[in-house]
C-alpha cells in the first residue's frame, strides 16, 4: 500500500442517505455487541422527531423539506482497506444500528402509504443477485431479516445479546414514535430523516490510524461536561475560600455517586432535579418557538442555572449558594438514586416504582415527576409514600394508553406531564392524593374500550405486564404471597403469555367464517393467560377442555376457569371483591366465553387502578 495513503485521514459531512446508500460495512473487534438500552432509543426519536416538528408548519411542501433544520448525529470511524476497498465500522455502531432500526420502522410505517419514500437501500443492498445487510454481521442476520420482512423477532434460547438489544429497541420505536407523525407527515419525516440529519464520517486507512482515532474519540476528551460547567460556577459563587473547599469536596463524592450508574447520570439528574423543581415554562408546540425552561434545562441547564439562579431558586448571596448545595443537593442526589434503585428493583412499600420501570413513560418527564413533590423537610416515609403516588398516576395513565391502543411517547404527553409536575410540585401528602385524583380524571381514555383490546406484534411487553399485574392481584384477593415479580421476572421459571385457544381456526368454522376475526378472538386479553415457561409449549395445541385440567394446577387466575375451583374454596368464594368482580368458571371456551372473560378482566383493571388507592383505605396495593 502506498504509504502516503496508510497514512491518510479523512473527514466529511454526509447525509444518512449519503452515509448509507448502497454501502457495505462490517462491525470492527473494536466493538462488537450493541449494547443501547432503552432510554438511549427513546431519547434518540424524541430528538429526532421533536426536531423535525419544530421545522414542518401545516401547508408545507416537501421540496421545503430541505429549508428544515439539521440535526447533528455526531462522528463515525471507519477503516477502510484499499486493496480490498473493505469497509469496516470502527467507532459509531451503535448509533448506526440504531439508525438501522429506525429505517426498518419507517419502512415499516409508510407500507400502506401512497407516497412512499426509497429507502430499502440504505437498509440492505443486492450485488450478484442477493441481498445483505449494509452492515453486516453474521450474528445479526436472522433477527434484522426477521425485523424487516415482518416488523418482529421472538428472540430465542442462545441468542446474543446484539441480537436481544436489537429487538427490544426496536419494540422501544414502535412505543415512542409520535402519533404526529401521521401518513401525510410521514414521507416529509423520512425525507428529513435522510437528508437532515448529518454524520460526520471519519475514515483511516490502516488499523493504527484508525484504532489510534478510535482511541482518542473514547479516552482522551478535553471538553468540559455542563456538569463541570455547572460546578464552576457554583464555586466561584462561593466567596469564602473554606465554605467553598467544603461543597468542592461533597460536590466529587456525590458526583461519584451519580457516576456509579454511568458516565451521563449526573447530566440525568439535574436535569430531572431543575426540571422537578423550578422549571415554569416548556416550548409551545408550534414552528418558530423558542426553546423555554424544559428544553433549555435539557440541552444546556448550565447556562439556563447562571440566568436563572436569582429568579427561580433566589440564591443571590455567597451563603445562599453555599447553604443550598450544602443541603439541597445531597438531599436529592440520595433520593434521585434511591428512586432509581427501587425502579429496578421491587420493595412492597414502593411496588408502583417498580411497576413504571417496566411500563413507564420518557425519562425526562417520569424522573421529574417523581421529584416534584419531595421536599427536604419530609420524612424518609412522607418521601416513599409520594414516589409511589406518582409512580401509581404514572403507572395508570401508561396502561389506560395502551389498553385503548394510544401511545405514550414524550411528543404526545409532554404538554399535560409538565402541568402534572408543576401541580404537584412542593404538594404535602394529602396535597399530592387530591392533585393526582384530579389528574386522573383527565385521562380520557377508560376503561370501557377495552373490548377489543388484546396482543398484537408490538405490545408483548406490555401484554406481560398487565398479565403479570392481573395475576398477582388475583392471588392477593385468595391470600396467596406472590407479587408481580413473581410472573414478570421471577428467578427460577419463567412466565409465558398462554392462548387459551390454540391457533388452529379448522376447530372454530361453526363461530367464524374468516380467519382474521378468528385470531382476533384468540389473541383478545380475555383468552389470554401466563404459565410457566414449558408448561404452555407441553399443551398448547391441545383443546380446552384437555387444557382446563392443567389450569386448575397453576395460578388463581387460570385456575378460575375450572369448575372445581369453586367448591370448597371458602378464601376465594367469600371475597367480598371476588364476589364483587363476577368471576365464574367455563366448562367450554367458545366466543361468548372469551367475551364475558374479557368483561372480566375489564372489572380487574378498573379494580386495580382505581382511585381508590389515594383515599388511604385500599386494601390490596399490588
Amino acid at each position: 500500500m502506498n504509504q502516503r495513503i496508510k497514512n491518510k485521514i479523512e473527514a466529511t459531512d454526509k447525509s444518512i442517505s449519503n452515509l448509507l446508500k448502497n454501502q457495505k460495512f462490517t462491525i470492527d473487534y473494536f466493538q462488537r455487541e450493541y449494547r443501547w438500552q432503552e432510554k438511549h432509543m427513546k431519547s434518540l426519536v424524541e430528538d429526532l422527531t421533536n426536531t423535525f416538528l419544530k421545522s414542518y408548519n401545516e401547508g408545507d411542501r416537501r421540496s421545503d423539506v430541505p429549508n428544515y433544520q439539521s440535526y447533528y448525529l455526531g462522528p463515525v470511524v471507519f477503516n477502510t482497506n484499499v486493496e480490498s476497498n473493505k469497509k469496516s465500522i470502527i467507532d459509531g455502531q451503535q448509533r448506526i444500528t440504531s439508525l438501522t432500526l429506525i429505517l426498518i420502522y419507517l419502512n415499516h410505517l409508510q407500507k400502506d402509504n401512497s407516497q412512499k419514500v426509497p429507502i430499502s437501500d440504505l437498509i440492505f443492498s443486492e450485488r450478484y443477485g442477493e441481498k445483505s445487510f449494509n452492515m453486516s454481521d453474521e450474528s445479526r442476520e436472522e433477527c434484522l431479516s426477521a425485523l424487516f420482512e415482518t416488523g418482529h423477532y421472538f428472540t430465542k434460547e442462545g441468542d446474543e445479546e446484539s441480537t436481544i438489544n436489537i429487538k427490544e429497541r426496536y419494540d422501544d420505536i414502535e412505543e415512542s414514535f409520535p402519533e404526529e407523525i401521521d401518513a401525510f407527515r410521514l414521507p416529509f419525516f423520512i425525507d428529513w430523516l435522510i437528508e437532515n440529519v448529518v454524520i460526520v464520517e471519519i475514515t483511516a486507512y490502516s488499523d493504527d490510524n484508525a484504532y489510534t482515532i478510535f482511541e482518542t474519540m473514547n479516552d482522551r476528551g478535553l471538553n468540559l461536561t455542563p456538569t463541570e460547567m455547572l460546578k464552576g460556577y457554583i464555586l466561584s459563587k462561593i466567596t469564602d475560600k473554606e465554605k467553598r473547599t467544603e461543597i468542592n469536596k461533597l460536590w466529587k463524592i456525590e458526583i461519584q455517586k451519580l457516576h456509579e450508574y454511568g458516565d451521563i447520570t449526573s447530566q440525568s439528574f439535574f436535569q430531572a432535579w431543575f426540571r422537578s423543581k423550578y422549571a415554569v415554562t416548556m416550548r409551545a408546540g408550534k414552528v418558530g418557538s423558542e426553546n423555554q425552561d424544559f428544553e433549555l434545562i435539557g440541552s444546556r441547564f448550565h447556562s439556563w442555572f447562571k440566568d436563572k439562579h436569582k429568579e427561580l431558586f433566589n440564591l443571590n448571596t455567597s451563603d445562599d449558594f453555599y447553604l443550598y448545595f450544602k443541603r439541597q443537593f445531597p438531599f436529592f442526589v440520595k433520593w434521585y438514586l434511591k428512586s432509581r434503585k427501587r425502579q429496578e428493583e421491587y420493595h412492597a412499600d414502593t411496588p408502583h416504582l417498580h411497576y413504571i420501570y417496566h411500563c413507564g413513560i420518557a425519562e425526562s418527564l417520569q424522573e421529574p415527576l417523581l421529584l416534584s413533590p419531595i421536599e427536604y423537610s419530609d420524612s424518609e416515609d412522607i418521601i416513599l409514600k409520594k414516589m409511589d403516588y406518582v409512580a401509581r398516576y404514572i403507572e395508570t395513565f401508561t396502561v389506560r394508553r395502551s389498553v385503548n391502543y394510544r401511545k405514550y411517547g414524550q411528543t404526545a404527553i409532554k404538554y399535560s406531564m409538565f402541568n402534572t409536575i408543576k401541580i404537584i410540585r412542593d404538594n404535602n401528602l394529602d396535597a399530592l392524593s387530591h392533585h393526582l385524583v384530579a389528574e386522573v380524571g383527565k385521562i380520557s381514555e377508560q376503561f370501557s374500550s377495552m373490548q377489543r383490546f388484546g396482543l398484537h406484534m408490538m405490545n408483548r411487553k406490555f401484554i406481560k405486564h398487565l398479565l403479570s399485574r392481573i395475576s398477582s392481584f388475583v392471588d392477593n384477593l385468595v391470600g396467596k404471597d406472590s407479587n408481580y415479580v413473581t410472573y414478570r421476572e421471577p428467578s427460577g421459571k419463567l412466565f409465558e403469555i398462554e392462548h387459551i385457544w390454540a391457533n388452529k381456526f379448522e376447530e372454530h368454522l361453526d363461530e367464524f367464517s374468516q380467519q382474521d376475526e378468528f385470531r382476533h378472538y384468540r389473541n383478545l386479553i380475555g383468552a389470554l393467560i401466563l404459565l410457566p415457561h414449558g408448561t404452555n409449549q407441553s399443551f398448547n395445541s391441545d383443546r380446552y377442555n384437555a387444557k382446563v385440567e392443567y389450569y386448575i394446577r397453576e395460578n388463581t387466575y387460570a385456575q378460575t376457569l375450572h369448575p372445581h375451583y369453586y367448591v370448597r374454596n371458602p378464601n376465594f368464594l367469600n371475597s367480598p371483591i371476588v364476589q364483587e368482580l363476577g368471576f365464574k368458571y367455563h366448562l367450554e371456551f367458545r366466543r361468548n366465553d372469551i367475551e364475558e372473560r374479557q368483561a372480566l378482566a375489564q372489572r380487574i383493571c378498573e379494580r386495580i387502578w382505581s382511585i381508590d388507592f389515594y383515599g388511604g383505605n385500599n386494601l390490596f396495593r399490588d
